[in-house]
């Protein structure tokens, strides 16, 4: 499409169906690098590739929902390490990892995981 023709684009009357909370299975587990606006490296981030029931195609998922301090907290599965270099125990991962009894990042692949819609109505994994 030509950006003259994009100019004259009208607004579309579908709304887009979001994907209901349901639990998915993690296919594969991967370590991404996340870049900030400015290509800055921030920091590695668990992405998941998970099969959920209503969808042929796979989605990713690399948010989680967790207790912390008695409320629930949603955050990425940013890949923070203690001073023994393994995963912080109390970050959103570390949390993760211990509610699905897992103890290593690997060993997600194959579980079944539970989700819920964060605030911006994306799916996320629930670990509480």
């Amino acid at each position: 499409m030509e950006t003259n023709e994009k100019l004259d684009l009208g607004i579309g009357t579908k709304e887009t169906k979001s994907l209901e909370a349901k639990p998915v299975m993690i296919l594969l587990v991967d370590i991404a690098e996340q870049k900030n606006k400015d290509q800055k490296v921030i920091g590695d981030k668990v992405v998941c590739t998970c099969k959920h029931p209503d969808r042929e195609e796979t989605i990713f998922i690399s948010t989680v929902a967790y207790l912390k301090n008695k409320s629930v907290k949603t955050s990425g599965t940013w890949v923070n390490l203690d001073k023994d270099n393994l995963i912080a125990k109390q970050s959103a991962l570390g949390g993760f990892l211990a509610f699905k009894e897992c103890s290593t990042i690997s060993e997600l692949k194959d579980k079944v995981v539970e989700t819920e819609q964060d605030e911006n109505g994306y799916l996320c994994f629930k670990a509480y």
